[in-house]
């Protein structure tokens, strides 16, 4: 995983210039994809509880608890889309820790469910999964169990994210099938994570965002 990270890292002037006509809400007609663009994607508030989240993520890292690598700035999406939210029920699967504080954070009312795997899920899961995170931990069969099992429990307001969609083809090609699913609405494809809306009143379509 360390060398996947040093190749990302190296690929990322490259992914922000292929996806370049992508940004900022160009181009987008939906009011609720663009208001979900502009003002949660590429919100520059600085929350106040940035600063110890990520003196948290720190200490994780430098305790050995972080096998595996996400950027402060998609671990702030998550507290971001979460606040912007508000859900009820949060359920985050993988063992990237540092997720669980963002998430948290987001909606400190929220029940929160985490386990490293779908087969650590507790037996008295929750029927309804307002929010759920599946992180890039987690192997693109994982992901694609996760999916099979729990996207019938999220209500209309519900919203799922995936992280590392793009980080292998196996993954790529399991997001795009779910992408494709009937059960899941508006979706949005941020390179590295990817995002479902289950809201059937809404015209289902696909954004690429240049995040």
């Amino acid at each position: 995983m360390l060398v996947m990270s040093k190749m990302l890292t190296l690929k990322r002037p490259f992914i922000w210039l292929r996806r370049f006509r992508h940004r900022c809400g160009y181009g987008v007609h939906s009011p609720f994809a663009f208001n979900l663009i502009t003002n949660v994607i590429y919100e520059k508030n600085k929350y106040y509880c940035y600063k110890p989240l990520a003196a948290e993520a720190r200490k994780l890292k430098s305790k050995g608890k972080r096998s595996y690598s996400i950027n402060t700035k998609t671990q702030q999406l998550l507290f971001r889309l979460v606040n912007s939210v508000q859900p009820p029920t949060i359920v985050h699967i993988g063992s990237i820790k540092s997720s669980s504080a963002y998430l948290k954070s987001g909606h400190t009312a929220a029940r929160f469910v985490q386990a490293d795997t779908l087969a650590q899920l507790p037996a008295d899961l929750p029927s309804q999964i307002d929010f759920l995170h599946i992180d890039s931990s987690c192997s693109a069969a994982e992901v694609d169990a996760c999916c099979t099992a729990l996207l019938a429990s999220i209500p209309q307001k519900g919203c799922c994210v995936i992280g590392g969609i793009r980080y292998s083809t196996a993954t790529k090609k399991v997001w795009q099938k779910w992408m494709a699913d009937e059960q899941t609405g508006i979706s949005f494809d941020l390179y590295d994570v990817g995002i479902f809306f289950f809201d059937k009143q809404k015209i289902k379509q696909h954004y690429t965002v240049n995040f």
